[in-house]
């Protein structure tokens, strides 16, 4: 993307904010996971919750109006009080535990650094409709509904005062859900603390964990500002969630593919000539096999069978890989995947019409393969390492590789334009 003329921060920012919050009884009623992992079923399940379920602002429907139906909706609600805005601005200190797993980080208004600063660092390649859609809705609404997730290696002064604040606080809220997390929050007003938070940030850089799509958003939206000669304005940042990766390692789970219409026992026999395959007839000890299996791996799965892919034909492979990626990306398992299996062995374009995806869940991906009369593709995540190297280089992993989590919880802290 070109410059869009806009200051340039010369670190790591994250700024207070007066945050939008839910002045309900129950927050798990009205809260929600990320847009992106709603299912048709799930907006349903949380729509029936609560009239005023965050999903009805973050997934407004299907028709030409939706967008401006989200305006209206979030501006009535502020209006009526069902959302209220803080008196000050904070910068919120957010903690998620359960199932053996803690993490906490910090809310607020991150700078929009040039790409070409290395300051925030994408890894995962975007798709232009999701983007389009996303702006759709910030443009209407102007707001900022789900916070980005940005890992950072710290060990400073920002992440002592997270610990302090989650130990010794009292929280604003305190609320589990029904996947079994707990969520608590704390607004730090204390301007010392603030500054002493920036000042740790200064000179420090972030990975995308979670929120591609929504910060390329963010960086359209403020360069369609600039060019209309808005100047500076709210559109110089974005809500995001800065965790300390040192502190806090986050979960990085496997995104699995269904491939509809292509029986398991077709698929491995395409495989055949091309990669190393074993039967099974246990999907958990295919998945054993897969755990200790060296890279590149992969388990087909569905009707009660499951394959285990390793070994790919080096010459095919080579054939297949592109040549101006690195080595490293090339050998990542979503690379192989995508490159070689689905396209050159399966025949399968992988795109969103072609190829499903589940999010970590293997039995998911095999039911839904059943029931699609088709297969389960089963993979690994890939480990923070190789997400970090490859984005230190300057490329991005392929498209659907990584699942971080735990992932913000969508109607916790949100930010408005017009409310600071």
């Amino acid at each position: 993307m070109p410059s869009t003329g806009v200051p340039l921060p010369d670190g790591l920012l994250l700024r207070p904010l007066r945050g939008v919050r839910y002045a309900v009884a129950d927050l798990a009623d009205v809260t929600s996971p990320p847009y992106d992992l709603i299912s048709p079923d799930d907006l349903r399940n949380l729509l029936s919750l609560h009239p005023n379920n965050v999903a009805r602002l973050i997934l407004p429907g299907a028709d030409r109006h939706r967008y401006g139906e989200a305006r209206d909706t979030l501006r009535d609600w502020l209006a009526t009080g069902v959302l209220t805005v803080d008196d000050l601005p904070a910068l919120y200190v957010y903690e998620q535990s359960g199932h053996g797993h803690l993490q906490r980080g910090l809310i607020g208004n991150v700078g929009l650094a040039d790409p070409r600063q290395r300051i925030i660092l994408p890894h995962e390649e975007t798709v232009a409709a999701v983007v389009a859609d996303r702006l759709g809705l910030m443009r209407a609404t102007e707001a900022n509904l789900e916070p980005i997730l940005l890992l950072y290696e710290g060990g400073g002064t920002a992440t002592r005062l997270v610990a302090d604040v989650a130990e010794s606080r009292l929280p604003l809220a305190d609320v589990r859900t029904r996947d079994g997390l707990r969520h608590r929050l704390w607004a730090v007003t204390d301007p010392d603390e603030i500054d002493a938070v920036a000042a740790d940030l200064r000179g420090r850089r972030a990975l995308i964990a979670d929120g591609h799509h929504r910060y390329a958003t963010y960086r359209l939206l403020q360069r369609e500002r600039r060019e209309a000669g808005a100047g500076d304005g709210p559109w110089d940042y974005g809500l995001a969630m800065l965790v300390d990766s040192t502190a806090y390692p986050p979960q990085v789970k496997a995104i699995h593919r269904v491939l509809p219409g292509l029986p398991p026992e077709e698929a491995a026999a395409r495989a055949k000539g091309a990669c190393r395959v074993r039967d099974f007839t246990d999907l958990h000890a295919a998945l054993a096999a897969l755990a200790g299996a060296s890279r590149p791996a992969f388990v087909l799965a569905g009707g009660g069978h499951a394959h285990l892919l390793t070994e790919p034909d080096p010459l095919q492979l080579e054939h297949a890989m592109p040549r101006e990626r690195s080595p490293r990306w090339r050998s990542l398992d979503p690379a192989v995947l995508g490159e070689f299996l689905l396209p050159r062995v399966f025949g399968v374009p992988d795109d969103d019409r072609s190829v499903l995806v589940v999010h970590d869940d293997p039995a998911e991906a095999v039911r839904r393969a059943d029931e699609t009369g088709g297969t389960a593709i089963l993979l690994r995540p890939l480990s923070v390492d190789d997400v970090l190297a490859v984005a230190a280089q300057g490329e991005l992993v392929p498209r659907k590789s990584t699942s971080f989590g735990p992932k913000p919880r969508t109607g916790l802290v949100m930010r408005t334009f017009f409310t600071g």
